[in-house]
């Protein structure tokens, strides 16, 4: 595909990001939020406990981030509700089966929607736990196989983690 098709490839997409609050993660759906407003949705797992927590998270380390200041002189007094159309907060883990989304009709919701799934969640600590990083970094990794089978209309799985060498 060639680079300038991209944002046309992503127009009326469902995305969803892993590894929500990671740098990978940040420069994607800011890219996206910039260059393709007409995505239809991203869901972005934030590993967290509620969807308080995640949203929370959502916009301290992500929306609030310096990062999205192009997208924010962009949209202006409009970037909440542009936010609040195109971006679900999704508390989860993926160290866990479903990506830990305990909502059910939240994940049956993503299997019919998701095209794309970018999973870019791992632990980049070298001194975690190591059934910590094994769970994320690695069992993380099948997870998400195993949550995109369920995914009726997806079109790509994308793999990219700065954490693999950390395990």
């Amino acid at each position: 595909m060639e680079l300038e098709s991209m944002p046309k490839f992503l127009e009326n997409k469902t995305i969803l990001v892993t590894g929500a609050t990671g740098f990978l993660a940040k420069a994607f759906v800011e890219k996206i939020l910039r260059v393709q407003p007409n995505v239809k949705r991203l869901y972005l797992l934030i590993r967290a406990s509620d969807l308080e927590s995640a949203t929370q998270r959502l916009h301290d380390e992500v929306i609030g981030k310096d990062l999205f200041r192009v997208v924010r002189e962009k949209w202006g007094a409009n970037l909440d509700s542009f936010i609040s159309k195109k971006v679900i907060a999704v508390p989860g883990d993926i160290s866990y089966e479903n990506l830990g989304v305990k909502d059910s009709k939240l994940r049956n919701d993503m299997w019919k929607e998701i095209d794309i799934i970018l999973n870019s969640a791992a632990s980049t600590s070298f001194d975690e736990r190591y059934d910590v990083a094994l769970g994320i970094n690695t069992f993380g990794a099948l997870h998400v196989s195993g949550f995109a089978k369920n995914c009726i209309n997806l079109k790509l799985l994308l793999h990219v983690s700065t954490g693999n060498s950390c395990t």
